[in-house]
């Protein structure tokens, strides 16, 4: 099936403001958690994304009515009519399998499909299973199902092996409804597991300890719908400062949290940005060069995994040599042989990259192999002399809202192109 391309005219300089939309990694644990109340809950600046619209899939294929009103979801979950989620389904989107923890707790069932999602690298469930099976969970996997029942959830101490977001997410939202207290170590400490926490205490959970690597889960009798408004997404917002970056521009961005770019911020300011916190936004500007860093992707406090690839395509154009050291994910460097047809000099080497920074990318034709890809051959485009036709920008749709019309409003020249036929 043909996709749509982008086609964007490089070198030009981005000024102005542009808004970050909310978390989409934040967006789907909250989606999956409003099936833990009967009745309407309302989730604000939850993005239009095509990630986002596979969980309202999900949803409304277990029996959840879902509206959307201005910037808000409205998603009853009254009158579930399944716990089973079929293969084709579930295989659109990794994060469908989040709907696990919550059905378990309100219902002690649940049949899904081993989930899909971005070919970046194995993300096993085996930490999801380990710890729901410490809660009193039975699980039997065949022929590519998983299916999962327990007659009471128990709290429990369950310790990961790894702290992985959505075993974290799952178990956290399994363990709200759980008999007695639920104890996680080594839990993951993204903001997105502080934003889950926040709306599980609205519907009336005692969750604490969320950012730490120690959670606190005391077990409630029912939950109820509520109201909450999503944190906005720090991977959009680092794209942006790095876009700024690149087209040696002046972006002010706003809707962001500056706390949750603290190591983006950082590597930024290394490699010669001028960058300015202001209360919800952050201002980015080049003056002169940009210089070489090396970077190692780590779990949250760390540099963000997620931001790798973007980091790689403005470092390809950097004075002098940088490394990158990708920890968290084995296949994260199929945007370099793109970067590379670009004029990218990068070597790779097992788990790091070495990139020797070129005067200057040229546009070409590139493909996106995933969403942070998409991203990184997005900003090489916009830095990139002449112009660039970018294909596969289906990848780029799960994760950015209203790319085109956000970037062309800054001063980017780019079309959209639907394949014809």
């Amino acid at each position: 099936m043909a996709m749509d391309r982008y086609v964007i005219t490089g070198k030009q300089r981005l000024e102005g403001t542009i808004r970050v939309s909310g978390a989409k990694n934040s967006s789907l644990p909250l989606l999956a958690a409003t099936l833990l109340a009967e009745g309407t809950s309302t989730l604000l600046e939850i993005p239009a994304l095509a990630d986002i619209r596979h969980m309202i899939e999900v949803l409304e294929h277990l029996g959840c009515k879902v509206q959307r009103q201005n910037e808000g979801l409205n998603i009853d979950a009254a009158a579930l009519e399944f716990c089973d989620v079929d293969e084709e389904l579930m295989r659109k989107m990794r994060a469908s399998n989040l709907i696990l923890g919550p059905l378990l707790a309100r219902y002690g069932r649940v049949k899904i499909s081993r989930p899909g999602g971005c070919a970046i690298g194995s993300r096993p469930m085996d930490q999801h299973i380990k710890g729901l099976q410490q809660l009193g969970v039975k699980i039997k996997e065949r022929h590519g199902y998983i299916e999962a029942w327990a007659d009471r959830l128990e709290g429990a101490e369950v310790y990961l092996d790894v702290p992985s977001v959505g075993a974290t997410e799952n178990i956290m939202m399994a363990a709200v409804l759980a008999k007695g207290t639920t104890v996680i170590r080594n839990a993951a400490r993204e903001p997105e597991i502080v934003d889950l926490q926040n709306f599980l205490n609205k519907m009336g959970a005692k969750v604490r300890g969320a950012g730490m690597d120690v959670l606190r889960i005391d077990g409630a009798d029912i939950l109820r719908p509520a109201e909450h408004t999503v944190i906005p997404d720090r991977i959009e917002a680092g794209t942006h400062m790095i876009a700024a970056v690149m087209t040696e521009g002046d972006l002010t961005i706003e809707n962001v949290v500056p706390e949750h770019l603290e190591p983006v911020i950082a590597k930024l300011r290394q490699a010669g940005a001028k960058i300015t916190l202001l209360d919800d936004a952050v201002r980015v500007e080049r003056k002169g060069k940009i210089h070489s860093i090396d970077l190692k992707t780590m779990p949250y406090p760390g540099f963000p995994t997620d931001m790798q690839p973007q980091f790689m395509a403005m470092l390809a154009c950097a004075e002098g040599t940088s490394v990158i050291t990708e920890t968290i994910f084995e296949n994260r460097f199929q945007h370099v042989d793109e970067l590379c047809r670009m004029g990218a000099q990068i070597k790779v080497e097992g788990r790091t990259v070495i990139i020797r920074g070129v005067k200057n990318l040229e546009g070409a034709f590139v493909e996106a192999t995933d969403l942070r890809a998409g991203a990184a051959l997005f900003l090489a485009a916009l830095a990139a002399e002449e112009a660039t036709v970018l294909e596969r920008v289906d990848y780029i749709d799960r994760g950015y809202e209203n790319l085109e019309e956000k970037y062309r409003h800054i001063g980017a020249k780019m079309l959209r192109v639907a394949p014809k036929g």
